[in-house]
């Protein structure tokens, strides 16, 4: 029977096996069949594309934003979230009163992504273990369902995965001595000079960030938001496009058993099903890009057909419809100044063009109107 290489079942005084690491990475590093290589370059050739395309959009702030939202909403789903990414865009300006409350999670998904873009971009500070724990902190501080969680802090005691004990558990993570020891060699691994491809080691960042499991909550969603930030850290994408939660929701079962896998030893069945998930989502991410543009430049002709000064006031609401695509009245009177009435006339108008619609046709008081070509372009491909 092979050596298992990430780690091994070991005794516990307390009566329960607990998983302990081994040395990461291991001392004679991985060695990965030529399938995979092949499978990693093209990852990383969609990867580029993805990139390159990207920055041709000319709102590439606003389609970042979608996208947080996107994988903040599936991300939190993973975890047993109900709400929705369109949830989430109308707590953000209060379009609707009527949201699950578990849309929390989201917008502290939302909130810590956009930390850690500041951090990273405007603070230049370095991908570490203090950054993983201000992730942590900014996910779970206040949050729905915190009382637990330590934010920002690894944990002081053992935790288990599955049961209702340790003893019981499917699954439980290293000690916290061990744990430490862990964490520590992951940090390294940060910032080690290795033959490994990028992509690759991406994949390998984020299974052994979930076997050592550091937090009390939040590790699947920090360890996700791991993915994107060590890819960004190494300039291997000039902005933060590239999200895998859609693709480990809409193949849940198959995540948990492929992390399960690995931290059993079959690290190779993790990292093709990771790769499979990087070309997945670079080719979704590129044909959303191009929905977008066409969806833009089409946009954008119907404007060109108003007279001079609606066409102005068009041009000025259409860009800040590509960041928040469900607005009401108010939040048009707040882009634009105008009066009640004025802002409602404006909607009217891209009501007549046919870029926004009634949200709920129903009710007469408190409409929402909806950009729903655009908002569609972003729905999930499950």
């Amino acid at each position: 029977m092979p050596v298992n290489i990430i780690g091994s079942l070991r005794n516990q005084s307390q009566g329960y096996k607990a998983f302990i690491p081994a040395p990461f990475p291991p001392a004679g590093g991985f060695n990965f069949h030529g399938a995979l290589i092949k499978k990693a370059s093209e990852a990383t050739h969609l990867i580029g594309k993805l990139d390159a395309i990207a920055k041709l959009l000319p709102h590439l702030d606003f389609f970042l934003l979608m996208y947080l939202r996107k994988d903040a909403a599936a991300s939190s789903q993973i975890e047993g979230t109900k709400a929705s990414m369109v949830d989430a865009i109308e707590a953000e300006v209060g379009t609707n009163t009527n949201i699950p409350e578990d849309v929390d999670d989201i917008l502290h998904y939302i909130k810590a992504l956009r930390y850690g873009m500041k951090r990273a971009r405007l603070d230049n500070f370095p991908l570490s273990l203090r950054f993983l724990r201000e992730l942590h902190r900014e996910l779970m501080s206040q949050a729905r369902a915190s009382q637990y969680a330590d934010p920002g802090e690894f944990r002081k005691t053992q935790n288990w995965i599955g049961g209702t004990r340790p003893d019981n558990a499917s699954f439980v993570p290293p000690p916290v001595p061990e744990m430490n020891q862990a964490l520590n060699d992951l940090e390294k691994y940060f910032h080690s000079e290795d033959e490994t491809l990028l992509v690759i080691k991406a994949g390998l960042l984020h299974a052994q960030f979930e076997t050592i499991h550091p937090f009390l909550d939040g590790n699947g969603r920090t360890g996700r938001m791991l993915i994107t930030f060590f890819l960004w850290y190494q300039k291997f994408l000039e902005n933060p496009v590239l999200f895998l939660s859609s693709y480990f929701k809409r193949h849940q079962q198959l995540y948990y058993e492929k992390l399960t896998n690995y931290h059993n030893g079959d690290v190779d069945a993790w990292i093709d099903f990771f790769l499979d998930g990087m070309i997945e989502i670079s080719k979704e991410a590129i044909n959303i890009i191009e929905g977008i543009t066409t969806l833009r430049e089409r946009d954008l002709l119907k404007i060109q057909k108003l007279g001079k000064r609606a066409g102005e006031s068009a041009l000025q609401i259409l860009p800040k419809l590509y960041g928040q695509p469900i607005v009401n009245v108010a939040l048009i009177q707040q882009w634009t100044g105008y009066s009640r009435p004025g802002a409602q006339e404006v909607i009217n108008r891209f009501i007549r063009m046919k870029i926004l619609s009634p949200k709920n046709k129903d009710i007469k008081y408190g409409q929402s109107y909806v950009y729903k070509e655009y908002l569609n372009i972003f729905a999930d491909r499950a």
